[in-house]
């Protein structure tokens, strides 16, 4: 199997170039021309897809290859793009700006080449002109696997200047596909950690994304970038699926492991990395869930929690669940039926006082821990279970203190599970993300959930009965295990 469908990777040689006002734009425009559109953003960005899905009327999908492995982007890229027109990647940072130290690693330019994509080049020409002929020639020689299509110049000043422009990337023989004039109206807020997202402003960011599309529609050649992007040809290999990953992925064991048990493997300051996810084959369907609808696990959702990767809720449902979204800020009960819990990150502390004023809802989620059930938090997750968050009051299905702070905590992890959960058995390697302001007190529980070794060695979450919560976000589709473990203790606790 392969997929064949039409793509583009606009990327940047820098943040805040506009790469996320012209791949929205893009995405837009083109779906405004009656084009099935799949849009998709590089690395762990939860907050640019909430736009991209405004955009397009699709699910905005990540693709990742440092918490996925490279060997997933193309299959979770067909998975995404299944039975679309164009498909628009929105690049992350600059072109070449991958994991520390990890060289071309979950770059942009690395996920172009896995995707056998071109690029369009989206330049800040605001304070230059012949010199981006320079600048553009740099990028597109660096790497020549890397396929510079074109660019689009973006903050361009008058006619006078696109003029300029135009004639030094003409004599360096590099096509411009569009030139943006600036527009500061176009811009989205930004807050602590980026955009403001979709959930919080809703007809603002309809009215940002209107203003996208016409400007893109306006500034832009749309034919020439959906030739360029037809021009990029088939891309091997069979798409991801949900419930062919949980086939392919090793069982849980059958006994229930003690809560807290150390971890067999080595420990988090021994250096050892996270191996990538291995090549999964192809396999058949696993079989339907008990009953009719499975096993409920109830999700976080909202404008409190709009962090989460589809694939989680994709694979839970292959694994049996019947996945329901609820409100957090304005369900005072779990869903009915509710056996466990899933509760990703996003910004409680923007809403603590309408988190800490639903009474009703806090009991409920603190009354299905103390049953055992299962509960997965991630970062947002976790400072909702604690006991306070500045100093309102929380969940308390953990005794931990959380606070906001001035410093950014954000980068790419190696992990280690330290202790048995519903997730994972001790010893299962995976890779995640952290990206918050805020510090728990303690950090880490008596049974920790990771054990990390940069930037610093340590152990940090919380393995408590039913219940894991940590601030690192991982990927499920890495180790499709732990989903097929959750719904496991769901039907046995």
């Amino acid at each position: 199997m392969s997929s064949s469908v039409p793509r583009l990777v606009v990327a940047a040689p820098s943040s805040g170039s506009g790469k996320t006002t012209v791949a929205t734009g893009l995405m837009a425009a083109f779906t405004a021309r009656g084009l099935a559109v799949s849009p998709h953003k590089v690395g762990p960005d939860y907050i640019d897809p909430g736009y991209h899905a405004l955009a397009t009327g699709r699910v905005g999908r990540n693709l990742d290859a440092y918490l996925c492995g490279p060997e997933l982007v193309g299959p979770l890229f067909a998975h995404g793009a299944r039975g679309c027109d164009l498909a628009v990647v929105e690049g992350v940072m600059g072109l070449y700006d991958g994991a520390a130290g990890e060289g071309e690693l979950a770059s942009t330019a690395h996920v172009a080449k896995l995707l056998r994509a071109p690029v369009v080049l989206v330049v800040d020409a605001s304070a230059q002109s012949r010199s981006v002929a320079a600048l553009v020639h740099g990028f597109a020689s660096w790497d020549p696997e890397v396929r510079v299509g074109g660019v689009i110049l973006n903050k361009v000043g008058s006619d006078r200047h696109e003029e300029l422009l135009r004639e030094a990337l003409d004599a360096a023989g590099v096509p411009v596909f569009g030139v943006l004039r600036r527009a500061p109206q176009v811009a989205v807020p930004s807050r602590h950690l980026g955009l403001v997202p979709v959930a919080e402003r809703r007809s603002a960011a309809v009215e940002a994304v209107a203003l996208m599309a016409a400007q893109v529609s306006d500034g832009c050649d749309l034919e020439g970038l959906l030739g360029l992007a037809r021009g990029a040809g088939v891309l091997p290999g069979a798409a991801w699926d949900a419930a062919e990953a949980l086939v392919s992925s090793p069982p849980p064991p059958l006994s229930v492991p003690s809560p807290g048990a150390a971890a067999p493997s080595a420990p988090p300051s021994s250096g050892a990395a996270a191996p990538g996810p291995p090549l999964r084959p192809e396999a058949p369907r696993p079989p339907r869930p008990d009953g009719p609808e499975g096993v409920r696990v109830a999700v976080a959702g909202g404008a409190a929690f709009t962090f989460s990767y589809a694939e989680h809720a994709e694979l839970l449902a292959a694994a049996g669940a019947e996945v329901v979204v609820f409100d957090p800020l304005r369900d005072e009960r779990l869903p009915d039926g509710t056996r466990g819990l899933v509760i990703g990150g996003g910004f409680p502390e923007v809403y603590g006082g309408e988190l800490a004023a639903n009474e009703l809802l806090r009991k409920d989620v603190a009354a299905l821990a103390e049953q055992g059930a299962p509960v997965a938090a991630e970062c947002a997750g976790l400072l909702y279970l604690g006991r306070e968050l500045d100093g309102l009051p929380m969940c308390g299905v953990l005794d931990v203190r959380a606070r906001m702070t001035e410093r950014l905590t954000l980068g790419y992890r190696d992990a280690v599970a330290v202790s048995d959960s519903v997730l994972a058995a001790a010893g299962t390697r995976m890779r995640g993300h952290e990206f918050h302001r805020t510090v728990v007190e303690p950090g880490a529980g008596a049974a920790p959930a990771w054990g990390v070794r940069a930037p610093r060695p340590r152990v940090e979450g919380f393995v408590q009965r039913g219940v894991h919560a940590s601030y690192l976000h991982t990927h499920w589709a890495s180790e499709p295990g732990v989903a097929r473990r959750f719904v496991e203790r769901c039907r046995t606790s």
